[in-house]
């Protein structure tokens, strides 16, 4: 199994994900500064010049809640992902999805003083309605579906917490101690030194 990344981007999540897994796996960095992420051999691997990647022997999985999913179905024993068929697992889909089809897209576009469409039409919605979603999704206390810590802390948590980090989105002290409890995590310290958090 190989993961190609690097650390200081969206794959510092798969990252941190393997380390909660405590899977083997090679790790690849991708010298995304030097453009390694454009050449034609890793283009090959992944057409969008992305990270993170995971090549799972046939197998080629992008997207970084789509490689945590699969992790965490890969590795079922290791208890980061509700039953299949579970009351929870409806939560989970959401806890995986919103982060990359409306969160980033909000403050990536807010980031650049982009004038965001009609809500109404626009999948992203926008701010007010992503930092609402932010505030409805975080937990009290504990993780995203309960006592358990699964694939949908390190997606939902990372990309708010990412975008906390590059964004500068001001989160409620709800959603921080949220981050708190996150960046407690062994796993997380280990795959984001020099994290703000």
């Amino acid at each position: 199994m190989k993961h190609y990344f690097h650390p200081m981007s969206r794959g510092a999540s798969t990252a941190w994900m393997f380390h909660e897994l405590d899977v083997e796996r090679e790790d690849v960095i991708v010298d995304v500064p030097g453009g390694e992420q454009n050449t034609p051999a890793y283009r090959a691997i992944n057409p969008m010049g992305k990270v993170p990647t995971l090549v799972d022997g046939d197998i080629v999985v992008t997207e970084t809640a789509a490689i945590c999913a699969y992790l965490a179905d890969r590795f079922p024993d290791r208890d980061m992902a509700p039953e299949p068929g579970s009351p929870e697992r409806g939560a989970y889909y959401r806890y995986l999805f919103v982060p990359g089809t409306t969160l980033e897209p909000v403050f990536a576009l807010d980031a650049v003083d982009f004038q965001h469409p009609v809500a109404e039409g626009a999948g992203w919605g926008d701010t007010a309605r992503a930092l609402a979603t932010i505030e409805s999704m975080t937990p009290e206390a504990g993780w995203a579906l309960g006592e358990q810590f699964t694939a949908a802390d390190v997606v939902f948590g990372g990309t708010v917490d990412f975008c906390v980090n590059l964004f500068g989105v001001e989160v409620s002290s709800r959603v921080t101690r949220y981050l708190d409890r996150l960046r407690d995590r062994p796993a997380y310290r280990a795959t984001h030194a020099g994290s703000e958090g």
